[in-house]
């Protein structure tokens, strides 16, 4: 899905320009972007099993990297008295994703998420999907 963004002064990591051409035959690659579909699970964690869920997915890293259509993973753990640790995943569209979550790897990488933490009581207590999907984005200085 190609479209042009409503604001912002760059392409970034998360809105990688393409190329293309104009009628007459002027360059449009500064002006089509692709979206691109955040997914963020949100889990809650019973206090003191958020070092648990991030030892999960350390585990677990780069299982997902050769998915078509992944373009990348965060865990964010919280810096704060929160209890919710953020998933956060981009997709380079919705059918990327779906195709994911219906894949046999899929089922492979959920397996034993309701295995209970080591000193017992759950690792997690509930967790719920967000879905985004770019509007704006800039590069920053690096």
């Amino acid at each position: 899905m190609a479209r042009t963004p409503p604001q912002g002064r760059g392409t970034g990591p998360l809105m990688p320009r393409l190329g293309g051409v104009l009628e007459g035959g002027a360059s449009a690659a500064h002006d089509v972007f692709m979206a691109q579909v955040i997914k963020i699970n949100a889990i809650t964690v019973p206090e003191g099993s958020g070092d648990e869920l991030g030892k999960r997915f350390a585990a677990r890293a780069g299982a997902v990297d050769d998915q078509d259509g992944f373009e990348g993973f965060e865990l964010l753990k919280p810096t704060d008295d929160r209890t919710t640790w953020l998933v956060v995943t981009r997709w380079r569209d919705e059918d990327a994703f779906q195709a994911w979550v219906n894949s046999p790897a899929f089922g492979h990488g959920h397996q034993g998420t309701d295995r209970p933490h080591p000193q017992g009581g759950p690792v997690s207590v509930s967790s719920e999907l967000w879905s985004y999907e770019v509007s704006t984005s800039s590069p920053g200085q690096s």
